[in-house]
This record gives structure tokens, sequence and C-alpha cells, in this order.
């Protein structure tokens, strides 16, 4: 929790101090406890003291506790009304005399009341204390992730820096300033140079104190390995090329074990999903037996059913990283970003930075967004393609709109009752309509944004080693960047041959890349351009610097197809336990439901004892409702299925939209027919 100015800090501030001598009276200073939650703080990059810390938790577990006993002792006293409106009966019925049964019954009502209230407030109290506590953890947690994923490319960065030129202090200040890319190994280093500047330290001593503070036991073992090297005044430039040889490996193991890991989710989530499956078998059996079971069903269905799929979604975004950063590049000192590169939608460009300044700067900013509105009305396809989400906008109300039509035209039943009697159509008109008005663009978009930027990514490596092997001959970058964009085909080719124009046309080399890294975003591709755009200020003769960025790029490409390799597996078993489920449910619903349907209408229709032993069986099952929670049940299960299918295959939630589409279709063409 950062401290902030205002008025509020001033009440947190308070706060601490209040509960600062609770604090001395229940903490150790030397205890273990506070020794790692201090830890913890430094690695999260909360800056506050330990003590003022701990302070606040318990200020915070004090405030939660107490609304949650004065929420306690409500129930309680509700809870005696209740139960004991007539009289209260004697604890356990135990045999008492007259005068201790008084006691005990004066006694009972007032003890409920406030045992309740201490139970919820020893658990406000543990929420509110506890999630303060786990705060720093987790962030810490969070923070090491980050940095382990980076710092393969983080050395390929420093490594190429130094290939051009750069001594020990410059790298480290390059490293700093490259948060746009590097997140948080760059405030790692942030730290080091922040330390020598401010603090009047060495950079040794900096290192070495960085080193036991950083939450990745991976980037502590590198700062200190490169404090060794800069000790002994080894060769940076070895250590550096044998540490990027050495971090490549490292992250091509711990995606291995990632991927093992997927493997067992995979099988545990096939288990998992089979669950409400037998569940709804057996509660469909009792009812037939006459034990009425509806809110059970309802809750499977409407419940179990979303909450193992949400519950399996968060075990598996614990397991797999996402795409650090947004993949855009930041300006330089000096430099302007255009519109086209800001991470903004609807950012207008350089005009933004002068508005207020003059009338004509405002005139322009009218006439530029009047400008950028007609051009995404003349073409709202690229517009969509470049935002997919943006889509929404437009599709959520057109199904507000087909869904006030369906509701007009008695197409979309608005009772309980009336979706009974039509499950198929009443849930096609509220559920399918949606999801296909809304999901089905979403998902064009979607694959057309990934396709356009797999285009750039698809050839990166084999061009990174055109444009090293040209700048071994002794071409500059710029004329190697040429060669290569007359040699090769493809998007990225014809990029090339716009950066070579702009830069002929009078834009720097460094800004023309930066351009076209923004044009793209993608957290890999702003990666290696940084790496290229910054060994290039020094030299344009940056072979070896080409080289490790293919390298780095190759190294990725086997990571995403040993993952999609991996994951397709993965994937075919959700959806292959999604049409087991599917298929058991329409048996059951054809050979079970409709049988025993007949069958009860068979023995009221006799009047015989035959037929009322039969109508006794099955006389308690409606087979309208049953058929609707089936329809249900497969329907969430697909939607639920094609996500997290999506989520393991491409670690974005927006990549298991198509199978949320397809899966779903299923189920309605099954249901159709049946």
């Amino acid at each position: 929790m950062s401290l902030e100015s205002g008025s509020g800090v001033g009440s947190v501030d308070s706060l601490s101090d209040t509960f600062y001598p609770l604090y001395r009276r229940l903490f150790d200073d030397d205890s273990d406890f506070v020794a790692n939650l201090e830890t913890k703080l430094a690695e999260a990059r909360m800056p506050q003291t330990v003590e003022i810390y701990l302070s606040r938790s318990l200020a915070v577990g004090v405030l939660v506790g107490g609304a949650l006993w004065l929420v306690g002792l409500l129930l309680g006293w509700l809870l005696v009304q209740i139960l004991f409106a007539d009289g209260a009966p004697l604890f356990l019925n135990l045999p008492v005399g007259e005068q201790t049964a008084q006691l005990l019954n004066t006694l009972k009502i007032p003890f409920i009341v406030i045992v309740t209230g201490l139970v919820f407030g020893s658990i406000g109290f543990g929420m509110g204390f506890g999630s303060m506590v786990a705060r720093p953890y987790l962030t810490a947690d969070a923070r090491k992730r980050e940095i382990n994923v980076l710092l393969s490319d983080s050395v390929s960065f420093m490594y190429a820096l130094s290939v051009g030129g750069l001594n020990q202090l410059e790298i480290l200040e390059a490293m700093a300033k490259a948060e746009d890319t590097y997140g948080e190994v760059a405030r790692e280093f942030q730290s080091i140079v922040l330390e020598t500047q401010y603090f009047d330290t060495d950079y040794r001593t900096a290192v070495r104190n960085q080193a036991l503070q950083t939450p990745s036991d991976e980037l502590s073992q590198f700062l200190t390995d490169m404090l060794s090297i800069i000790n002994s005044g080894g060769d940076m430039e070895g250590f550096l090329e044998d540490q990027k040889e050495k971090q490549m490996r490292t992250s091509k193991q711990e995606q291995e074990m990632v991927l093992e890991t997927l493997e067992l989710f995979g099988e545990m989530f096939m288990t998992l999903s089979l669950f409400p499956l037998l569940l709804i078998i057996i509660l469909v059996i009792m009812s037939m037996l006459g034990e009425a079971q509806t809110m059970l069903l309802y809750g499977t269905v409407y419940g179990l059913i979303p909450l193992i799929g949400a519950g399996f979604l968060v075990l598996v975004s614990t397991v797999v990283q996402d795409e650090v950063g947004d993949g855009y590049l930041e300006a330089g000192d000096g430099e302007l970003q255009s519109a086209a590169e800001s991470s903004r939608m609807f950012d207008l460009g350089l005009v933004e930075n002068y508005t207020g300044r003059g009338s004509i700067f405002d005139r322009i900013k009218d006439r530029e967004g009047t400008y950028e509105t007609m051009e995404l009305l003349r073409q709202p396809h690229l517009f969509f393609r470049d935002h997919p989400l943006a889509v929404l906008a437009v599709t959520v109300p057109a199904t507000v709109v087909l869904l006030g039509f369906s509701v007009a035209a008695n197409f979309a039943p608005l009772s309980l009752d009336g979706m009974i009697a039509n499950p198929v159509r009443g849930t096609f008109f509220w559920f399918y309509v949606p999801l296909y008005v809304n999901f089905l663009p979403l998902m064009i978009f979607r694959e057309w944004n990934v396709r356009s930027r797999n285009g750039i990514t698809n050839k990166l490596s084999d061009n990174l080693r055109k444009l090293s092997s040209a700048n071994d001959t002794g071409m500059t970058l710029l004329e190697s960047i040429k060669v290569v964009s007359e040699t090769s085909s493809g998007k990225l080719a014809d990029e090339f041959e716009t950066m070579y124009a702009k830069v002929n046309y009078g834009t720097s080399l460094r800004t023309a890349l930066r351009e076209f890294n923004n044009k793209y975003h993608i957290p890999r591709l702003a990666r290696t351009v940084k790496l290229i755009s910054k060994a290039q200020e020094a030299s344009s003769q940056i072979t070896s610097v080409l080289t490790t960025a293919a390298q780095a790029s190759e190294n990725q490409d086997d990571i995403l197809r040993d993952r999609k390799s991996r994951t397709r597996m993965q994937v075919v078993i959700i959806i292959m336990t999604y049409m087991t489920l599917l298929g058991v449910m329409a048996i059951l619903k054809i050979k079970f439901l409709d049988v025993m349907a007949g069958l009860a209408s068979q023995a009221s229709g006799s009047g015989g004892g035959g037929g009322a032993g039969g109508g006794q069986f099955g006389g308690n099952v409606d087979t309208d409702l049953l058929t609707l929670l089936f329809f249900h049940a497969v329907t969430l299960q697909a939607v639920i299925s094609g996500f997290i299918a999506g989520y393991i295959r491409d670690v974005s939630i927006m990549a298991g939209v198509k199978f949320a589409v397809v899966l779903p279709t299923f189920a309605l063409v099954v249901f159709l027919f049946i």
C-alpha cells in the first residue's frame, strides 16, 4: 500500500500510530514472522517498515473484525428469536434442578448471542489481518514469476550492450531504463542505480544488496556471479554470453515442467467435469424413487458446474505465465510518440502534447478527432481487427434489441414455466442469440488480429539471421534491412521496406524501429527491437547482436512450438470429455426420461394395480424440467470447457471464444433432434 498525499494518508498513519502499542505487545522484532515479513516487503517493493505495516494490518483486522462482530451479534439474536421463540430448552436436555434450570435458561440466550458475535469477530479479524499479511507474499511471488520469465531476454539484452562496447556501469543504467520492455527485471536494476546515485554507495555493494533483496533465486544467482566477475576484473562479455546460453536452457526446462503440470491438470479436469454428470444421474434416480431433489439439481447445474470450471481456471492460471508486458516501446528523450504508437485506443497523437497551449492546437485537436472518426467509420473492420474487444460496443446493444424483439414476439419466455415448456427454444433466445451475436464477431476479429501479428513473428527468426549475415559482410544495419526486404517475402519484409523508406525521408532508424514495433505491440517483438535499437546507437556493425536476437527469437519459437504440441492433447482431452458428457446426457434423455414418462402415462391411464405401481415409481419425475436442466448443464459445460481449452492452449481467455462458440452449438443441434 503506497503512501499518497492527502487526508486519507493521514488517517491511515493515525491508525498505524494508534495500533503501534498493540504491535509492540504482540510481536517480537527478532521473531521469524516479523523477519520474514520484512523480507517480503522488500521483495514486493512496498516502501513501508515492518512495524508500520503490521500496525496497519492489526488496525484493518480490528476494524473488519468489529464490523463482523456486530453482524454476528445480530445473527445470534435472530437465531434465538427463530429457534427459541417458544421458550429456551435446557442444554442437552440434562436433568438438573429447578434453580439451575432457571439460571441456564437465563444465561443461554445471551451466551448464544455473544458466542456468535465472537466467532464472526474472530473470522473478520483473521480475514482483515490475514489478507494484509498475505499481500506482500503474493506480490513478491508475482514479481518472482515475471522476473524468471524475462531473465533470459534480459541477459541477452545485457550481452548485446556489452558487445556494443558499453562498460559495466552503462550496462546497468541501460538495463534500468528498459522498464517498458523488461518490466520487473529493469526495476531490480533501477534499485541498483538509484542506490549508487542517491546513497553514495559503490555499485559493487549495490549489486550485492540487490542480490539479497530480489525475490527471484535465479536473478540473485546471476547478480552474485556477475559481482564475482566485477570484483575479479574478468571478461564481462564472455560471462554474459555464457549466462545467455544458460538462461535459454533454463527457460526451456521451466517450460517443460509447466507442460507436465498441465498434463496432470488435464487429467484432473476430465475427472472433475464428470462428477456433476454422476451427481445428476443419482439425483434423478432418487427423484424417481419419491425423494424430491429439485433444489439439489438446480444447485448442481447452476452452481457446481460453473464453480468447478472457475476453480480449475484459477488453478491453471497459477501455473502458466501470461505474456509479460503490453509490447509497446516508449519514446526516448526528445522524441514524440504518434497516435499509431500509443497504447490508448483513442489517442489523437502529437497534438495531445500541445493541447491547451493555444487556440490553434485546440482546433487541430478537434479536426484530428473528426478525421480519426471518419477513418474509423470508413474502415471499421480494421479498427476492430486492431481492437477486437471494441466490437462488443456494437454487439451488446444489438443483443439488447434482439432480446427485446424476441420477448415482444413471445419467442423468449419470461417465466420459469414457459422455459420448462419450451426448453430449447427459450434457451436459444435467452442464451444462444446473445452468445452468437457477441462471440462470433469477437472470435472473427480476434483470430484476424492473431493471424496478422503471427505474420510478423513467424518469419522473425529467419529474417534476423539474414540481417546478421548481411551485416557481417560490412553493410550497415539500414542497408541490411533493405537487402532483406528485397530478398524476402511476407508481412515482415514489407515492414522492413517501409522502415527503409521512412529513414530515407528523414526519420531516424531508432524511431522507425519503434513505430514498427508499436504498430503490432507484441511483447517478444518489443524485446527484440529494443535490443537492436539500443545496440545500433553504438555501431552499425552489430552482427553478434543480431545473432543473439535471432537465438533468443528461435528459443521463443521452440518454446511455443513445444507448448502447442503438448497442449494439443490437453485440448483434445477436454473436448472429448465434453462430447462424452453430451452423449451421456442425450442417451439419458432419450432412453431414460422419455421411456419413464411413457410408462408413467400408461400407468395413470390403465388404473390397474400394476399401473399404480408403475405410476408410483416414476410419477414424481418432471421430465420437462429435467430436460431443461440437462440442456442447461451441457450448455454451461460447453462454454466453461471452451474457455479452459483456449486458456491452456494460448494462455488467453479470449483464445477460448472460438471453442465457446463451437462446443455449445453441438449441444444445441443434439437437443434440437432428440
